[in-house]
């Protein structure tokens, strides 16, 4: 077999939905929802993490350089740097709509100081507000130990007040069930003018606890998710705190 053969007849799908190498779930478009019930990772605190990181090619990037001298950089993932403040005008916060069983709705956001809480309702709880981009990023916490109190969950990221920068970032959601693989979804969809993203679902459907990728881009914010995904909520322009210093 050539070292090309196979490569541009779709084998590659095959990972779409994770290795074990990695030990990672990865939703697509083909392979967009896992149930956590079935993976018996439907209890205790699941782990939802942000991170973002800055594409080399923004910065001009390596040169191209012939496949036939170095055929095996055809098969690199293109290559992505840490960045700073000075690189990159862009906050991506992580933020959530719920929906409880009993019919309350909300969000949890660092606008306006919704951050949750993990032990009572809405039983979904933010740690903080990671304005640079860290390596650790942004966390939220669900506890599934109350998932019987929970109709749906909708995980979105947004641009905070900044120059819409989707297509210069390369943003990862990772979810971390108390069991089982992780789950990613990869934002990597070029989107330049959009401002949030519906990123995953988590539905109770049944008493199966079920995480489905949206990856919905918008040019709005999150009036605009309510409206695409019928939350039904009242939107009012919302400011954070400056950076101390």
């Amino acid at each position: 077999m050539g070292l090309f053969d196979g490569f541009w007849s779709g084998r590659a799908a095959d990972f779409d939905s994770g290795s074990a190498a990695s030990n990672a779930i990865e939703l697509t478009k083909r392979h967009h929802q896992v149930s956590l019930t079935r993976q018996g990772a439907a209890t205790g605190n699941l782990r939802v993490n942000l991170t973002w990181r800055m594409r080399t090619s923004d910065f001009g990037g390596p040169q191209r350089e012939s496949l036939l001298r170095h055929p095996f950089k055809a098969l690199r993932p293109p290559e992505v740097v840490g960045h700073s403040q000075s690189m990159v005008n862009v906050d991506l916060d992580l933020g959530c709509l719920y929906e409880l069983a009993d019919g309350t709705k909300g969000v949890v956001q660092p606008l306006g100081g919704f951050l949750g809480d993990v032990n009572a309702p809405p039983y979904v709880k933010l740690s903080g507000d990671d304005r640079f981009g860290s390596a650790s990023g942004e966390t939220m916490y669900v506890n599934l130990d109350h998932r019987e109190d929970i109709k749906r969950l909708l995980v979105f990221v947004y641009i905070y007040d900044q120059t819409p920068a989707f297509d210069r970032t390369h943003a990862v959601v990772t979810l971390y069930p108390s069991n089982g693989p992780r789950i990613e979804i990869g934002l990597d969809e070029r989107h330049p003018q959009a401002r949030s993203c519906a990123v995953v679902m988590i539905e109770n459907v049944k008493d199966e606890l079920v995480v489905r990728r949206e990856v919905r881009f918008v040019y709005g914010f999150q009036a605009e998710l309510d409206r695409l995904y019928g939350w039904g909520l009242q939107w009012g322009r919302g400011y954070k705190s400056k950076v101390e210093k």
